[in-house]
């Protein structure tokens, strides 16, 4: 049995998991111990466990600092599910509520208290948590205090009082994306020069990453969205009309998708989120405002329509993908154009000259990856300052490695051009020259009549766009930004023009624009019963979170119910096994699912389906109705001895029968007593003997498994 006093009692009482992940333990041992934490954990990773755990531990209440208001309401109802006493705090709430809730903050029965930066800093509420006995400070996304950083928070900046005003409260600081610089910027302005910093691997393994070109977007979405169907998703877009666009197309198409921009009004943004918190809606198109924080564990997919700002945001978001542990996807869609788009938004929006610089680096290392060559994974790895050494094959280039060819022709081609164009033109005009266009630019300025006009008409439009990024990314050509994007030519180029140096090139993707279905592997009778099984529990949970009014990932995401479906758990002991089955949720949720798990498997059963337990299943189910045991043995066509095996076995797995029809508890005590001597519960023949043959198998088999069940509830 599990010390109550224990992080693991409160990991299982409460989450309903057997272990913590790893580095868990030792961030909340650093907590209880009282000391100040910075930790690094990717999305998913279960950060919130390493401050909840050890504000439910500790005397008092633990105050969590959070950014946005659908974040912390988000934590807290998922917290009051879990049977953890938790509140929130934020401009939302009318002033009765919160007087409400600060009164019962003061009486002791909130463990723990979600307050949004500004808040926390009104006097109000400096008095207020002075009253307060507070066992720790939780700084959720941290990384909003860093200027630095993709997702600054001006608020943010003043949290520092907090080690001033309570100098021997810990301070436990947690962010999923955050480089060197960030990282140190985050202790530095929270006055932490000595507090531990744990780095979790940012490696998410269970997302795919894939970057395509982007040409013929929406077609290449909608054969991605055929193979994801009816799973849930965010596409992310530059632009807020470009997510209202792409949302209207999509709905057109079928989909219930909505779009979520800074531009909206609050009530419909907080109306769009909740649609997709829901999974009333499937899709959300949005801009960067949305997602950071979103805790729904069910987003199977996120694809950017644009080329993020830089990598911090590309981690981040890709982040909303699989934060339950399931295979996801992710797909970048890649153009040129997306550079040049950023570097005009950063340019108008940047005032100081240093941050530019460092934000166009970001800019400039998010293409690289874009353009990789290698595995994508190792890549955005190493920007966050980890090293992986062998390739994911879970990206885009591990799956389908590059062919590369002689590209020197090409090269030359493209620099004699750029050199008889005096250096002036942007890609797609030296494309067109190339390619031999008679457009009106073309004709106008006499482009058609240098050397190398139409030197380059095999090859299309995306194919010469594609070779000259590569040219670009290895010095054979410079991108002079300050003169409207005109190509120059690079380092390498006289010796490329003189043919000393070979040029190797990738060969361009081939991605077809319409693509057919690959069939999918024929499944088994087993997977295919799992899989409607699993469609049945997702009813059901969608239907109590309707009624309660919340998302349904906060009854159960869908690794509790893939293991639901998979093991099928028959009664209360074994549903309590699953992961993410608490205390509290086996309270409010276990009926309803176990009812429907013993539903599907009794209907399968009397179809003629053979599933591992139905057997007893049934057995009950007609024992339940009335039926004698020699009656379901008749009924069924069994030995009599094996209906009464399943009683036996129904018995120790705690299910509501009345065993005592069968056998008394004085009987129940001698058999016990024989088992003691044999020292062994199941060796029925045994005990048979020993008792000279006084009491039946039946008897001796029922006490054996009331033995085994009393055992097994002491042990707990």
């Amino acid at each position: 049995m599990l010390d109550t006093h224990t992080p693991e009692y409160i990991l299982k009482q409460y989450f309903g998991y057997d272990k913590f992940r790893p580095m868990q333990a030792e961030i909340i041992e650093q907590v209880l111990s009282g000391k100040d934490t910075l930790v690094l954990m990717p999305t998913g990773g279960g950060k919130s466990i390493c401050y909840q755990v050890p504000a439910m531990l500790m005397p008092g209440i633990g105050i969590v600092v959070s950014p946005l208001i659908a974040l912390m309401k988000d934590q807290v109802e998922s917290l009051l599910t879990n049977g953890v006493p938790a509140a929130y705090l934020n401009s939302s709430q009318s002033t009765e509520e919160q007087i409400y809730i600060e009164d019962q903050c003061i009486k002791g029965n909130i463990k723990l208290l979600y307050i949004s930066p500004e808040k926390l800093l009104s006097n109000g509420s400096k008095q207020f948590l002075k009253k307060l006995p507070i066992n720790l400070f939780a700084i959720d996304e941290a990384h909003c205090i860093s200027g630095w950083g993709h997702d600054f928070r001006t608020e943010y900046t003043q949290l520092h009082i907090l080690k001033s005003d309570f100098p021997q409260v810990p301070l436990i600081a947690l962010t999923a994306t955050a480089d060197k610089l960030i990282r140190q910027d985050i202790l530095d302005q929270l006055r932490l020069p000595n507090a531990s910093v744990f780095s979790s691997s940012f490696d998410r393994k269970n997302l795919s990453l894939t970057v395509r070109p982007g040409r013929e977007k929406f077609t290449q979405l909608m054969d991605f969205l055929d193979a994801h169907a009816g799973e849930a998703g965010i596409v992310y877009c530059l632009s807020r009309n470009g997510c209202e666009e792409l949302a209207e197309k999509l709905q057109r198409s079928g989909y219930k998708a909505g779009y979520y921009h800074a531009g909206m009004a609050t009530k419909e943004r907080s109306f769009v989120q909740e649609a997709f918190l829901k999974d009333d809606i499937q899709i959300i198109c949005a801009t960067i405002a949305f997602g950071m924080g979103i805790d729904k564990s069910n987003v199977r997919w996120v694809v950017h329509y644009n080329l993020p700002k830089n990598m911090e945001s590309y981690y981040q978001e890709i982040g909303r993908a699989g934060r339950d542990g399931l295979p996801a996807d992710t797909i970048l869609f890649y153009s040129f154009r997306d550079i040049i788009a950023w570097r005009e938004i950063l340019t108008k929006t940047t005032d100081d000259e240093k941050r530019l610089e460092l934000q166009l680096v970001r800019l400039e290392r998010m293409q690289q990856y874009a353009e990789a060559l290698l595995c994508r994974r190792k890549i955005l790895l190493n920007y966050f300052s980890e090293h992986l050494s062998e390739d994911c094959h879970n990206c885009d280039i591990c799956k389908n490695p590059r062919t590369r060819f002689d590209g020197t022709i090409l090269a030359q081609k493209a620099l004699s051009a750029v050199i008889r164009l005096n250096e002036s033109v942007n890609m797609g005009t030296l494309i067109d020259v190339l390619r031999g266009s008679r457009n009106a630019e073309i004709m106008e300025k006499g482009y058609h009549t240098v050397k190398t006009y139409g030197a380059g008409a095999d090859l299309k439009t995306n194919e010469w766009r594609e070779y000259l990024q590569q040219m670009v990314n290895t010095g054979i050509l410079e991108v002079a930004y300050q003169q409207k994007y005109a190509l120059h030519k690079g380092v390498l180029s006289q010796k490329i023009l003189n043919g000393s140096l070979q040029v190797l090139l990738v060969k361009a993707e081939t991605y077809p624009i319409t693509q057919t279905k690959p069939a999918e592997p024929k499944k088994s009778k087993a997977a295919l019963l799992q899989d409607q099984l699993l469609e049945r529990l997702k009813r059901v949970r969608k239907q109590i979170a309707d009624a309660q009014n919340v998302p349904p990932y906060i009854v159960f995401n869908d690794n509790s119910l893939a293991e639901m479906a998979n093991k099928r758990p028959g009664n209360k002991e074994q549903f309590a096994q699953i992961s993410g089955v608490g205390a509290k949720k086996m309270e409010l949720y276990g009926y309803a699912f176990l009812k429907e798990i013993k539903e599907f498997v009794l209907t399968q059963t009397q179809e003629g389906t053979k599933i591992k337990g139905s057997t007893y299943l049934l057995t009950y189910e007609m024992y339940q109705q009335g039926h004698t045991l020699e009656e379901i043995a008749s009924l069924r066509n069994l030995n009599i001895v094996t209906i009464q095996s399943h009683i036996a076995t129904l018995w120790e797995q705690e299910y509501d029968l009345d065993i005592f029809e069968f056998i008394n508890p004085h009987e129940i005590k001698i058999i016990e007593q024989a088992i003691d001597k044999v020292g062994d519960s199941t060796k029925a023949k045994e005990v048979f003997e020993l008792l000279q043959g006084k009491y039946d198998y039946f008897k001796i088999k029922l006490a054996g498994a009331n033995f085994r069940r009393q055992r097994k509830n002491q042990l707990r």
